[in-house]
């Protein structure tokens, strides 16, 4: 199994460019199933995730084709067109759905378009348990009819979903996005309360817009979709990644470098932003992308508390928690999204950070200097989150078990290494 090595105390100075959004590319893959004509999407990241979802819809019966642009621009925007027209299978087997949470979200489609699905419970990163209840219920509202067995959800709604009203008893972002792309196939009216207002929840419904669909109030937390018979294709290009944004901040910040951040959208971020200046960090938005500078920043430390767009996004969380770990004074952060994530902690605290984790709440002090160490990696952000102390810790640092940072964080070594650290992969 691969891992990084990583010699720290190399500032990260340079230009990155930021790869189309993970988070927004998978529902957009699965929108493919929705119709019987090409989607084209574009600016697709090359990642782990990526792969798999290509895997998911080969079994179904898409046709996955990817096309490379000619452009010099970084990063590439290569494009994939998913052709759905000729569906084999709506069953998304154990083998194929284990890796990767998101798998759920072609359940939804699968039975707007066939009129049945067979979705085995989705793996991935274990940082909270993300029930899929959320998602059965909704679609239940809509005339579906689920049951469990076995480890697998077996949907049906032989007659077609129907139009209605659903409220979220909390904020989903894969469930909303899931409800979404049944309701644009379903008869009449439905409207989702308490839906999420991620960029990427929007993202999906302007491409589902593009294909014929009919939206009202993207963007905001009611969504009333109008039912159409049937959808077309559409070329659409995919928003970039606001995570993978803020963590390169964090990368200048942490090792008082200076960054400038193209192929980006600075609203996106505007919480996170807020707090990385509060910490002392130079942010400001410039012709050529999103300037980061900690050239001469005395970091210090602030209170932080997860929450849903467009508030500070979770995905956030363990980056700017190494960032404050060594950062002066005491910092709070409280996590309010998933239950279990602060495993990133017992690491950093192998690398000399102060963390005492209570509940759903961790305070930091300070400290002026982290050192390297042998680390594992848990998940996607904590993993990423362990790259970054090791670039600013003093000594050399082996990151275990990254094939998470494969999933979501697309040629980091690459762009990381332009910039100036010390970083390699061994096999």
């Amino acid at each position: 199994m691969d891992k990084l090595r990583i010699q720290g105390g190399n500032q990260i100075n340079g230009t990155i460019a930021i790869s189309g959004a993970k988070n927004a590319a998978l529902p957009l893959m699965a929108c493919s199933i929705l119709s019987q004509h090409p989607l084209h999407l574009s600016n697709i990241p090359d990642l782990a995730d990526i792969t798999s979802t290509i895997h998911l819809l080969e079994n179904l019966g898409v046709t996955c084709t990817y096309a490379n642009s000619s452009s010099s621009a970084l990063p590439p925007l290569r494009s994939l067109c998913l052709n759905a027209g000729s569906l084999l299978s709506s069953t998304a087997p154990y083998e194929l759905v284990r890796k990767m949470r998101a798998s759920i979200l072609v359940l939804g489609p699968l039975l707007a378009r066939t009129g049945e699905a067979v979705i085995s419970l989705p793996g991935g990163c274990a940082i909270g348990m993300r029930p899929v209840d959320l998602h059965i219920k909704g679609l239940e509202a809509m005339g579906a009819t689920i049951y469990l067995d076995n480890g697998y959800i077996h949907a049906s709604a032989p007659q077609g979903l129907q139009g209605a009203d659903y409220t979220f008893p909390i904020v989903s972002v894969t469930g909303t996005e899931n409800l979404l792309m049944a309701a644009t196939l379903a008869k009449g009216r439905t409207r989702l309360l308490n839906a999420a207002c991620e960029p990427e929840v929007s993202d999906v419904a302007h491409c589902l817009q593009a294909m014929g669909a009919h939206i009202e109030g993207i963007g905001t937390n009611t969504l009333t979709i109008q039912g159409v018979d049937a959808l077309s294709g559409a070329t659409h290009s995919i928003i970039p990644d606001r995570i993978e944004t803020g963590t390169y901040a964090v990368a200048a910040a942490i090792t008082k470098g200076r960054v400038i951040l193209t192929h980006t959208q600075f609203d996106f971020l505007m919480s996170f932003f807020s707090h990385l200046k509060d910490i002392g960090v130079r942010v400001e938005e410039i012709p050529e992308g999103i300037l980061i500078d900690a050239t001469n920043a005395t970091l210090r430390g602030t209170h932080i508390t997860t929450t849903h767009y467009p508030g500070f996004p979770t995905d956030l969380q363990a980056q700017v928690m190494a960032l404050l770990c060594v950062s002066e004074g005491t910092s709070v952060i409280t996590e309010t999204i998933f239950e279990n994530r602060f495993m990133h902690v017992s690491e950093l605290i192998r690398m000399g950070a102060h963390i005492i984790p209570q509940g759903s709440t961790c305070t930091i002090e300070g400290v002026s200097q982290l050192h390297g160490a042998e680390v594992m990696a848990t998940d996607l952000r904590a993993s990423v989150a362990l790259v970054l102390g090791a670039l600013c810790a003093e000594g050399t640092s082996t990151i275990n078990r990254i094939y998470h940072l494969d999933r979501g964080y697309e040629r980091l070594e690459e762009k990381l290494r332009a910039c100036g650290a010390v970083i390699e992969r061994i096999s």
